[in-house]
């Protein structure tokens, strides 16, 4: 191995992406640099240019400018950071999320139609050589799936919404013994939200890690004028403890506040422990609970409100 045979593969790969004309590559009126801040502001809960500049290694005039031009374009908002009033707190305004996901469904067709020339015998052997590149190039963060930072949230792609009805029928009935009447219910939510929901005003996120769905939640509109409400919170039981499921919520609560509902609502049963402890830390407040027979289990039922113009704690 020497300097030029890394070089010499740079230069490939960059031809196969189409790095160098990346938004003619894409259609799109952004650079590669440009597309990667937007990725990582839709992929993250919340972040600050402070983040981003350590994320992405960029100069910080370089990143400053870039955030100065999707200001100017109304796909960014930014505000004071309740971590540290010092720095700047950096969120997607709707038009930013639409600009991210259209880039987001672009890449995912390029790279599908790129993945198509691969014959499926030759798929396994292509993965297992990029998981050796990036495990040794990366110091071996590639083969440490178990790293919280490896987990990204992103919006669901073709399958996703399946793979959430399929997953809670199935944890559900191992974990809690309910039957399929529980996999209806989400079956008719996923249904309700895959054909008629307002992108501006409700969306669903995947917790991805190692190329693989591993959670998801989601937010709708609520019956009560002003109120959202929080879904189908769910993780594999093999990731739990890495903060994902808070993740989740914190996605949920900030999108709920920014495109300005006034409270977030959800119903929950009091078996589920470790979600309602999450919804506890995030401020959320039991207002009503209720013994029923669901899902072929006794159960109490629980609803629980989060005040969204209250100041977070």
């Amino acid at each position: 191995m020497t300097v030029q045979d890394i070089r010499a593969f740079n230069r490939f790969y960059t031809n196969v992406i189409g790095a160098l004309d990346y938004g003619r590559h894409l259609y799109a009126p952004y650079t590669l640099t440009e597309a990667r801040v937007l990725y990582e502001l839709a992929h993250s809960a919340g972040t600050d240019a402070a983040d981003l500049r350590a994320e992405l290694h960029l100069d910080a005039g370089y990143l400053s400018r870039i955030l100065n031009r999707f200001e100017k374009d109304g796909l960014i908002e930014r505000g004071p950071s309740e971590r540290d009033p010092r720095r700047r707190h950096i969120t997607l305004t709707a038009p930013g999320r639409e600009a991210a996901g259209l880039l987001d469904e672009r890449a995912r067709e390029t790279v599908g139609a790129l993945l198509a020339t691969v014959p499926s015998d030759d798929r396994p052997r292509l993965a297992e050589a990029m998981r050796t590149v990036r495990t040794i190039l990366g110091g071996g963060r590639a083969a440490r799936p178990e790293d919280p930072k490896d987990v990204m949230l992103r919006d669901p792609g073709p399958g996703d919404l399946g793979w959430i009805v399929q997953r809670n029928g199935a944890l559900y009935a191992a974990e809690f013994g309910w039957n399929t009447d529980y996999e209806g219910l989400v079956a008719r939510i996923v249904a309700d939200f895959a054909e008629d929901h307002d992108p501006h005003l409700e969306r669903a996120w995947i917790a991805e890690l190692a190329g693989r769905p591993v959670g998801c939640v989601m937010c709708v509109r609520d019956e009560a004028p002003g109120t959202a409400r929080l879904r189908l919170l769910l993780v594999e039981p093999d990731v739990r403890g890495l903060g994902i499921g808070d993740r989740l919520v914190t996605a949920v609560v900030d999108f709920a506040r920014g495109v300005g509902y006034r409270d977030l609502v959800l119903w929950t049963n009091d078996v589920l422990t470790a979600a309602r402890g999450i919804y506890q830390r995030h401020g959320f407040v039991l207002v009503a609970e209720k013994p029923h027979r669901s899902f072929g289990k006794d159960l109490v039922g629980q609803d629980w409100r989060l005040d969204l113009h209250a100041t977070p704690e």
